[in-house]
């Protein structure tokens, strides 16, 4: 049975924040009951999708300190208008190699590397920088040419990165 779908207002104060929080929590509290999992395997990534930089410095007043984004050009912005502030960025997506650079630049982490060409362009980049991130690997299990990801066997190919 599909559950209702929930509508969250946009929040205007950190208060806000913090109550629309305090439901999304209480739902990924009980869905983890109902799964049998332990909270603490469960990670909530605010997406910061074309949120204003006031509203998310109002966020950021609430506690949230990790934020994913998923165009590369907005969360640099974001990035850098940040940079004060101890933020874990998340880029989610699909990653166009010209944009690697970037990444490199300001990012903690990176869902869902789909291709080897882009793992290899993202590894120079981040030795160019000194840095490193962590990385998400998406796989095309079902290998249809419409969708991202790495056929299973590529995946082993990341090995040698």
């Amino acid at each position: 049975m599909d559950q209702p779908k929930r509508h969250y207002p946009g929040a205007q104060t950190v208060e806000d924040i913090r109550a629309n929080l305090a439901a999304v929590e209480a739902r990924i509290t009980a869905a983890c009951q109902r799964a049998g999992r332990a909270r603490s395997e469960v990670i909530l990534l605010p997406v910061s999708k074309t949120v204003e930089i006031e509203r998310l410095k109002l966020s950021l007043a609430a506690g949230c300190t990790y934020l994913g984004e998923n165009k590369v050009q907005e969360a640099r912005l974001k990035a850098e208008a940040l940079s004060a502030y101890p933020i874990r960025w998340s880029v989610i997506g699909h990653l166009q190699s010209n944009k690697a650079k970037y990444v490199a630049r300001f990012a903690h982490e990176f869902q869902a590397l789909d291709k080897l060409s882009t793992a290899e362009v993202l590894d120079r980049r981040l030795e160019h920088e000194g840095r490193s991130l962590d990385v998400f690997i998406q796989i095309n299990s079902s290998d249809e040419a419409s969708k991202y990801g790495l056929h299973p066997d590529e995946a082993l190919a990341l090995r040698t990165l």
